[in-house]
């Protein structure tokens, strides 16, 4: 891997590492969405980075995809949240996640998918077997006495790609597929007092560019090619456009409608286990690169 993309990697961890510093310090009982999610994205750029997808504050029972609306007055109580970030620096990303259990009642579960994290990293080299990583993850949450979820994975990471190949499973499996070097990847461990098993739910706030196709409206041109030059391939939030875009909202509400018609965008619902239940995670990017793995946070 060439040494100035292993250092923009080690920039984005470096970033990552401290934002998240921040958001522990930050996220209290009575914090509002909106408000800390603006002002942990704004660190990533003022500490020379970018987001590389809008924060994530998925609570309790949510497990992924939860940001908040330019709109959204809503505020931490007693809640268990994931806060997943996501810093680029030119292009390169750093994937991140820590669970801050605001309520004080699941340090066990907060526990589980840290100590399983931990765990699955002790396995990690160039030609380690999947399904033994996911086994470990598996098995490390359920000798604390909860699930894995298992339908959530970690995943690789690449130049302004935050997802892809190959998968890392959150349970055993017999995959004997290999990790090869030079490559990134995130290892996210999930644990619940629930099944293990999250289904889509809730109004999306996350997009991502997906394809070019004739638009009818003039608001939707201008919002795809806004996001094209802005964002490019990265995920994004809506109170982006909000807070970036001059467009009435009404025309911002109209535009990006078309664009979900024309699945000129893909939509990132929120992912819920069942009512009631709670999930926590834990992740961390690595980078395998001539027969090392380097930890980036």
């Amino acid at each position: 891997m060439d040494k100035k993309i292993i250092s923009d990697y080690k920039k984005a961890g470096e970033i990552a590492k401290e934002v998240q510093a921040l958001a522990k310090k930050k996220l209290k009982i009575g914090t509002n969405f909106y408000s800390f999610a603006e002002e942990i994205e704004k660190a990533i750029i003022t500490k020379g980075g970018f987001p590389a997808f809008p924060i994530n504050l998925s609570r309790n029972n949510s497990a992924a995809h939860y940001t908040p609306s330019f709109e959204s007055e809503d505020e931490a109580n007693e809640d268990v949240i994931k806060v997943d970030v996501g810093v680029h620096v030119n292009g390169y990303i750093t994937d991140c996640a820590q669970t801050i259990d605001l309520s004080g009642k699941y340090s066990d579960m907060v526990t589980a998918s840290e100590t399983a994290l931990e765990n699955a990293i002790k396995l990690v080299k160039k030609g380690a077997l999947l399904g033994k990583i996911g086994a470990t993850i598996e098995e490390t949450i359920k000798a604390n006495g909860f699930n894995s979820v298992q339908n959530l994975s970690g995943h690789g990471v690449d130049y302004f790609d935050a997802h892809v190949s190959p998968t890392i499973p959150n349970i055993g499996s017999e995959d004997s597929r290999k990790l090869e070097d030079e490559i990134a990847i995130a290892i996210e461990p999930f644990a619940t007092n629930g099944r293990g098993f999250v289904k889509e739910g809730g109004q999306a706030e996350i997009f991502q560019l997906e394809e070019k196709k004739p638009l009818r409206s003039k608001e939707a041109r201008k919002i795809f090619d806004f996001i094209e030059e802005e964002y490019s391939t990265l995920p994004f939030a809506e109170r982006w456009l909000h807070r970036e875009l001059d467009m009435s909202e009404f025309s911002k509400k109209v535009g990006l409608r078309e664009l979900m018609q024309k699945q000129c965008v893909k939509v990132f619902p929120e992912l819920k286990e069942e009512q009631g239940k709670i999930v926590t995670q834990t992740e961390t990017t690595l980078l395998l690169t001539e027969g090392k793995v380097i930890r980036l946070l």
